[in-house]
């Protein structure tokens, strides 16, 4: 170029930075004679995404202070939000001069990654003007960490604030939705959808598929899946696994094979929902070829759920040792769900010398690992509870008590027209 200026260099900076190509961006940032506020914070941020995050803030504190405007403050917050450092991003953010949309929701969604919801409301609850994205923010993380009611109690609430949800917010809507079950709740986002003409792209289907799918409105569910004219790995997983849990193993098994032939393949999770369905429907062969068939012919590592769900497999059909064997050779530790499945099948198949041997296997690996007895009691009532012998659990339990042994209990939900979703406002908004 016969002449170049700050815009032609940072164009270049940038380009580099995209492509991972940060020696030839810091080679170009030094020798640049003028830098402008948008050349220190594509570098600031360059160097955090890559994982240099000491270079980035040592490249912070030399911003010249007419140039660290509102954007380089929220590019270096960010930047260690992206790498999980919550503690050192409050510090920047607390002495920030000004504070933007961007950075209030990138604190609010950094502390609900981190599962610290309650810190991401403290944060949202300073905010004095919020707009549409602190809200899905709030409501994404909400929803991201299990908390369903409070995510639509927190929809109800913007909408009463005079905000019209997003895709965004109808995709965290329906996931919020899918967890509690609620199908009421989930037709009501739907007609929400229609009456306000939000566009269903590719994360609205998928959520709708989704919530469909496990609150057991299958058809509807289906209707839509077909209907969509690009499906990714997510909306085949959710449609698998849906038939799965609903007990449509032959349909899900179908849906499986359809999947292997389109474009998109099957991954991980799409596995667990084919094997469940295994599992569900009796399809012990079928089970056993497309276990065979995650390594040989698509290279995926099983996981711990996978063997679980073969264990449970063979135990079903009565194949005891075998499911044992299985166990002795997986390369990861057992955990109470495969124990207990094995011992599960025992009782049922009245295997009572695996049963012992499965017992003092539990046994010697918490001893071997140097667990406490007070590990082992809970591991072992939870091995109980999983293969439904009650009253061995209940004997374990009553162990515990008397030790003095606390287990964190575990909790459920229920709708009682409605209650859960937002006793004291609308989904439906104003």
């Amino acid at each position: 170029m016969p002449e170049t200026n700050v815009v032609t260099w940072n164009a270049m900076i940038d380009g580099y930075l995209k492509n991972g190509d940060m020696g030839t961006a810091w080679v170009l940032f030094g020798k640049m004679k003028m830098r402008s506020s948008v050349t220190w914070s594509e570098m600031i941020d360059g160097l955090a995404r890559s994982g240099d995050i000491v270079a980035a803030r040592l490249l912070f504190d030399q911003v010249p202070s007419e140039m660290k405007n509102v954007v380089v403050w929220t590019v270096m917050v960010d930047g260690y939000v992206s790498n999980g450092m919550m503690e050192e991003a409050r510090e920047v953010f607390e002495v920030m001069p000004v504070r933007n949309f961007f950075v209030w929701s990138s604190m609010i969604a950094g502390y609900c990654k981190k599962g610290d919801v309650k810190e991401a409301r403290v944060i949202f609850d300073r905010i004095n003007k919020r707009n549409l994205v602190n809200w899905n923010a709030l409501i994404a993380g909400y929803a991201q960490n299990g908390f369903c009611k409070e995510a639509l109690e927190a929809f109800g609430r913007m909408q009463a604030d005079g905000f019209e949800p997003d895709g965004v917010t109808i995709a965290s809507m329906l996931s919020a939705c899918a967890q509690l079950g609620s199908l009421d709740a989930g037709r009501e986002v739907h007609d929400l959808i229609r009456r306000k003409r939000i566009k269903p792209n590719q994360f609205v289907l998928n959520g709708l598929v989704d919530m469909y799918a496990k609150c057991g409105d299958i058809r509807t569910a289906r209707g839509i899946f077909e209907g969509m004219t690009r499906r990714n790995d997510v909306c085949w997983n959710s449609m698998i696994s849906g038939l799965a849990v609903h007990g449509q193993s032959d349909e899900a098994l179908a849906l499986f094979h359809q999947m292997e032939v389109s474009a998109e393949k099957p991954n991980e999770v799409t596995f667990l929902a084919v094997l469940s369905a295994c599992v569900h429907g009796g399809f012990v062969q079928e089970g056993l070829e497309i276990f065979s068939k995650m390594k040989d012919n698509y290279g995926l590592v099983a996981g711990i759920e996978h063997y679980g769900c073969v264990v449970d497999l063979l135990g079903r059909a009565g194949r005891v040792s075998e499911a044992y064997n299985l166990i002795k050779t997986m390369p990861m530790k057992p955990n109470d769900v495969v124990w207990g499945a094995l011992l599960g099948a025992c009782r049922i198949y009245s295997e009572t010398e695996m049963a012992k041997r499965v017992e003092l296997e539990v046994g010697m690996v918490n001893s071997q690992n140097g667990a406490s007895d007070d590990a082992y009691y809970v591991v072992l009532s939870n091995i109980y509870a999983a293969s439904d012998r009650w009253e061995k659990a209940e004997k374990m339990r009553m162990v515990m008590a008397e030790n003095g042994i606390q287990k964190e209990a575990g909790c459920s939900s229920i709708a009682l027209a409605n209650e859960f979703i937002a006793p004291h406002v609308s989904l439906r908004g104003p």
